[in-house]
């Protein structure tokens, strides 16, 4: 976030600008998916289209975050760890844990794939590049851990291991189950998707030992286990279940990788047929990304279906959420500049508004609580349901002060 301080100064603060910052550095990721391609002895084209066409990848290059900038500093780092310069690939390695502490799962993957090769001295050099950026990494981690209770459920090990799977095809082949009406299509068609993904897993186990060099391969095949690995670690460790499709996005550059050395030990007919319909699957599933709100963040049409019922005098409340930043943020940028927004923890008291808009997003464990509680603030007889609008991740009520009764007027009639 420093950095993109530092870049909307320079550009401009537009959402817009922000998000170009994330998209050079996912360029520069994909020229180095290229360099390791050649120091593992992999097809450098395959590689690079594999891992652009991860759903994973492609999403979390397009964002104001900062996955992106994590990932280029990720790779540059293991390719220098392959070409011999530890302290430098340290160094990087270093700066991308401190970008997102979730690179800390690959980085050490790194190090123990040269472990592996007993390649110890190059290790512990590795280490000793990452030491300046350890101790202020863990001083923000250490600070922000508990930040975020309730963001997951507890962690449970069959379910975390389901929601890990259905996720890892998401990064590899995104939403197309959500694209098709729910029911039988759906259902058949993940189960499609799982059943690829099991068979390229297979494919690349199977055909290991002939993907690229010796060295390389252990490293990469070490950094692509590393982050679904963390996760489950971090989920015994903290009782959550901290697994998101985008914090996969850092096993899916070694991933394209793996893949495209395993497709190049096969026969050329074999190989190009079978990576021609990974493409198309994921051209596919980059397409459902553009397009489809299915897959798309529930704030635009929140912030559109809330401005709709709040007219120009009505008030929207949202809540707060643990954080003030997941809920509120993209509701507020997506909102209309003239529309009257209050951002709550508790129900208020006396809103000044005879029309109230409940913007019922509900993301985590302290939103979840607080929308049942605005329901029963705002119920008859001093508030009247006016309309309500659901959609896609999202729910708006429209609630209107109830009139009292002019003095003198009868009961069933309008004063």
């Amino acid at each position: 976030f420093w950095a993109l301080a530092a870049w909307r100064r320079g550009f401009g603060p537009g959402l817009l600008v922000a998000r170009l910052l994330s998209v050079l550095a996912a360029l520069a990721a994909l020229a180095l998916v290229g360099a390791l391609a050649r120091a593992a002895a992999i097809p450098a084209v395959p590689a690079i289209g594999f891992t652009l066409g991860c759903y994973g990848f492609a999403y979390t290059g397009a964002i104001a975050r900062d996955f992106a900038l994590a990932e280029a500093l990720l790779l540059a780092g293991v390719w220098l760890a392959l070409r011999r310069r530890p302290v430098a690939a340290g160094l990087l390695l270093g700066a991308a844990c401190f970008t997102n502490y979730l690179a800390a799962f690959p980085a050490a993957a790194v190090m123990a794939g040269l472990a592996a090769r007993e390649q110890w001295r190059r290790a512990l050099l590795v280490l000793a590049g990452m030491g300046p950026f350890l101790p202020p990494g863990l001083w923000f981690f250490l600070a922000q851990r508990d930040s975020r209770g309730g963001q997951f459920p507890p962690f449970r090990l069959l379910p975390a291991l389901a929601r890990l799977g259905r996720d890892a095809a998401g990064a590899l082949f995104g939403g197309l189950p959500l694209y098709v009406p729910a029911g039988g299509a759906r259902l058949a068609l993940g189960a499609i998707l799982a059943l690829a993904l099991a068979a390229l897993a297979g494919l690349i186990v199977a055909r290991w030992r002939r993907i690229g060099a010796p060295e390389p391969r252990a490293v990469l095949t070490a950094a692509a286990l590393a982050p679904p690995a963390g996760l489950i670690g971090l989920g015994l460790v903290f009782d959550s279940t901290p697994i998101e499709l985008r914090y996969l996005c850092f096993a899916t550059p070694f991933l394209g990788l793996l893949l495209a050395g395993a497709l190049a030990t096969l026969t050329r007919r074999a190989g190009v047929t079978l990576g021609a319909a990974v493409a198309l699957v994921q051209a596919l599933a980059l397409a459902g990304l553009l397009t489809q709100p299915r897959t798309m963040q529930p704030a635009r049409a929140a912030a559109a279906a809330a401005a709709r019922l709040a007219g120009r005098r009505g008030l929207v409340l949202i809540p707060r959420g643990n954080d003030g930043v997941g809920v509120v943020g993209p509701f507020l940028l997506e909102a209309p500049p003239r529309l009257r927004v209050r951002v709550v923890a508790t129900p208020p008291r006396a809103p000044r508004a005879r029309r109230l808009v409940l913007a019922l997003i509900a993301a985590d464990r302290a939103s979840r609580a607080l929308l049942p509680r605005l329901r029963a603030a705002y119920a008859p007889p001093r508030w009247r349901p006016v309309a309500n609008l659901a959609g896609h991740g999202f729910d708006a009520l429209a609630l209107d002060r109830a009139t009292p009764p002019a003095p003198g007027s009868k009961p069933g009639r309008r004063p």
